[in-house]
């Protein structure tokens, strides 16, 4: 059967798929791939895990394989990269959610500056509370008028 997508907007597929394919890597003491880059024994275990998920639907393992190889690269963007440093772990979730339904084109692979505010919202980095922020100015405002 052969395969017709639309290269430059691959399927959406199920964070658990790409979550597999982490936790594999993980598993074998590849875990920072995120950081470092995928080496082709790194693509090889996801590859591998993905197919034996999704052994009687190849275009679904592949459309996942696709996705968790673009996250491993978009990663390689400075902003991305430093923002996993500062997170760690924590973001390793939200980053497999995003990733797996995201927009995706096969050549040029995830939009690093989409990902990252994707993520940045994933993460309530861009939230001010509304109490907060008018707490602190109502705070300031009393000193001012008690001055």
């Amino acid at each position: 059967m052969a395969i017709t997508w639309d290269l430059t907007d691959i399927p959406a597929v199920d964070a658990a798929d790409l979550g597999a394919a982490m936790r594999a890597l993980i598993e074998d003491g590849r875990g920072l791939v995120l950081l470092r880059g995928a080496t082709d024994a790194d693509l090889d275990t996801a590859r591998a895990t993905l197919q034996r998920r999704h052994h009687a639907e190849p275009q679904r393992a592949l459309a996942a394989f696709v996705r968790f190889r673009h996250l491993v690269d978009v990663f390689g963007a400075r902003r991305l990269k430093n923002l996993m440093l500062g997170n760690g772990h924590a973001l390793m979730a939200p980053a497999i959610a995003i990733a797996a339904t995201l927009r995706l084109n096969a050549h040029r692979g995830f939009n690093p500056q989409r990902f990252l505010i994707a993520l940045s919202e994933a993460l309530g980095t861009n939230v001010v509370a509304l109490e907060t922020r008018q707490g602190g100015v109502a705070a300031a405002q009393a000193e001012l008028l008690a001055a």
